[in-house]
């Protein structure tokens, strides 16, 4: 080897030792690599790895509960991100607070009528591991359940709030209904047993009629035809259960309100935004001029819809409206005029 190329082969080494960086070792390669290779492992099979150091550089990981991660302190590495926090919803600020809120489970809602409370068993006859049971496990597990069931029910009375609930929650299911209202209704059933107001009368008509009374209640209206196309029973029987409750239970009901029921159906047909509030005008106008007594607020709501596409020039059948807001026809020919006759009077007046 000539003096030049010796130089040559110097300068490496000479320019990493100017730089202040030390090569690793083989050795430390190899426990990097088995290190990462460990992790990678055990990552793929969804398991915690049980070893606090970096698989990048052996320094210290830290968990950070504020962002849910676990980085190394030494190269900044996150090894774990989106960390499921396994802690309270709510919190304290106070060591009475804390006391007050603090609990185990699922909070405690009045649409179970154990208020959720009880444990279920589940109606797939499978082990823990997702394996078919046998034919004498299956049997066994079918008289569990219905043991289960009859012990959560103690009594008619219990029997009627845990079949009622479950009517309000299917109801309440079919027509979309927030669970703010499921809440209220249920409420409002467990009223109607607690002071016996079910005797001589169907669980399936307090029901609905429960769910109606909470419909009304709130800025999500539902016609009284509505709710008996997902109810067990007929209008008129659903109707007189509603008044009676309402009398007895002393519900602050106000009157309906028309204006209610055109975000349904303006959403339903897709309508647009000017059309909605086109609608609500005519409504409003009516209102003032005191001509809805006496009238169907869906019925005026559905002609507001059409009265509204007209004047904002955009095509919206009868039949479509009539459908969305079970109505005929004939109402909404006979209502929609009347509301166009007051906006024209209110108009020439301002003029």
């Amino acid at each position: 080897m000539t003096p030049d190329e010796s130089e040559r082969s110097d300068q490496p080494a000479q320019s990493d030792q100017s730089n202040g960086c030390e090569q690793p070792t083989a050795s430390e390669r190899d426990r990097v690599r088995d290190r990462d290779r460990e992790y990678r492992a055990e990552s793929e099979t969804g398991r915690e790895p049980d070893y606090d150091t970096c698989p990048e550089c052996g320094g210290r990981l830290e968990h950070d509960p504020e962002h849910g991660e676990r980085a190394c302190t030494e190269c900044g590495l996150v090894v774990d991100e989106d960390e499921i926090d396994l802690g309270a919803e709510w919190t304290a600020h106070s060591a009475e607070e804390q006391q007050e809120r603090s609990r185990v489970g699922s909070p405690v809602t009045p649409t179970m009528h154990d208020k959720g409370l009880s444990t279920e068993i589940d109606w797939r006859d499978q082990d823990a591991r997702g394996n078919p049971l046998s034919t004498r496990q299956r049997r066994k597990m079918q008289r569990l359940r219905t043991w289960h069931s009859r012990s959560q029910t103690d009594g008619t009375q219990e029997r009627n709030l845990r079949h009622g609930l479950g009517e309000i929650d299917r109801m309440a299911s079919a027509l979309g209904l927030p669970a703010s209202i499921r809440e209220t209704a249920s409420v409002i059933y467990r009223r109607v047993i607690d002071e016996n107001l079910l005797i001589g009368r169907s669980v399936e008509s307090v029901s609905a009629a429960a769910l109606y009374a909470a419909t009304r209640q709130s800025t999500s209206a539902r016609s009284l035809d509505g709710i008996v196309t997902v109810a067990r029973m007929d209008k008129q029987s659903i109707g007189r259960t509603y008044r009676y409750i309402s009398r007895e239970l002393g519900l602050e009901i106000e009157p309906p309100d028309p204006t209610d029921h055109l975000p349904r159906l303006c959403s339903v047909l897709d309508l647009s935004t000017e059309i909605e509030q086109q609608s609500r005008e005519l409504l409003e106008i009516a209102i003032a001029a005191e001509a809805i007594s006496g009238k169907n607020p869906v019925g005026l709501a559905a002609a507001a819809v059409y009265a509204g596409s007209l004047l904002c020039k955009e095509k919206v059948t009868q039949s479509s409206i009539s459908e969305v807001a079970s109505v005929s026809k004939v109402t909404i020919r006979n209502r929609y005029q009347e509301l166009l006759d007051l906006h024209e009077q209110t108009q020439l007046r301002e003029r």
